[in-house]
């Protein structure tokens, strides 16, 4: 049988589901030398705020069991430096380009979109759930009202597809979505890194110097693979899911939750073939079950599977 990985996401074609997180493969050039980066669905830039930042200093990465802890406070070149450097080789390397657009407040996050809209990305992402910085990022994703007044603002200014990239530190997640839906959000994202803090016993200090961080990795992955079914279940807009995927079966479950599509991030860093490895585990799994489209996998194709919410 026939079988077709692509998927369509707010008129955006990916060749397959898998694409690679955000903050975790740079650009992608970083990567061509030791995966095939053709053959991803897509990249999603590092963030990208309208002035350049140095990121944060001291300690950036601390491992803990099943995860890994990051503070690296989105440093990168500016947006105009990106577009002029960094644009054009992405474009060359094949995979749809999803640009992650960040901000400390409404004006950047607009300016910034302003920039974005007039090149040629297939798609923004919009942060509004980074928890490393001081201001701006995961404020805006905490709350619906304060969700919804960035997603209209950027909304206004820009006609490219737009995706936001919500916190699982929100205390609802699924009104902060609903919130970006009906604003104009044409998909989602989820979920960025939780909120987390480290010590360093024998020093008797926080471990990074903005004492809390981001955690990622398998340990978060059932936590953030029931938002994402919650997610989907709330809105009626595409869901890409992220969180901890590290293997076929991990992205399998996202798809099976709902989710049009996965973001593979700190996998990478261990195994930087893990994408290329889940791609061609898709094909097999589909193959091997009679399974001819992604979106055939979605359990929103099988009404009766609804679970006990009680």
């Amino acid at each position: 049988m026939t079988t077709d990985l692509s998927v369509d996401i707010a008129g955006v074609h990916f060749r397959n589901p898998v694409l690679a997180a955000s903050g975790t493969f740079g650009y992608g050039q970083e990567y061509a030398g030791l995966v095939d980066v053709a053959a991803l669905g897509g990249i999603c830039t590092k963030g990208l705020t309208l002035e350049p930042r140095s990121g944060n200093r001291g300690q950036r990465l601390h491992e803990t069991p099943s995860g890994l802890m990051n503070s690296i406070g989105l440093e990168n070149p500016g947006i105009p430096a990106f577009i002029r450097d960094e644009l054009p080789r992405m474009r060359a390397l094949g995979p749809a380009i999803i640009a992650n657009l960040s901000g400390s407040t409404t004006e950047d996050y607009v300016h910034g979109a302003r920039l974005l809209s007039d090149t040629d990305i297939d798609m923004i992402e919009l942060n509004i759930s980074c928890p490393n910085v001081k201001s701006g990022g995961m404020a805006f994703g905490l709350y619906p009202a304060d969700a919804a007044a960035l997603v209209r603002a950027v909304r206004a200014v820009s006609g490219k597809p737009l995706m936001v990239k919500l916190s699982p530190n929100a205390g609802d997640i699924c009104a902060v979505a609903v919130a970006c839906a009906e604003e104009g959000a044409d998909a989602l994202s989820l979920v960025n890194t939780f909120k987390a803090l480290a010590i360093d016993v024998r020093r008797r200090v926080p471990v990074f110097d903005n004492m809390t961080a981001g955690l990622s990795g398998p340990a978060i992955k059932p936590i953030a693979l029931r938002m994402v079914w919650e997610v989907c279940q709330s809105v009626g807009i595409p869901v890409m899911g992220l969180g901890g995927i590290a293997t076929t079966d991990d992205a399998l479950e996202f798809l099976l939750a709902g989710a049009s599509a996965v973001q593979v991030g700190t996998a990478t860093f261990a195994r930087p073939g893990t994408m290329n490895e889940i791609i061609g585990g898709l094909e097999t799994y589909m193959r091997a079950n009679g399974i001819d489209s992604i979106p055939a996998l979605s359990i929103n194709h099988r009404p009766h599977w609804q679970g006990d919410q009680s």
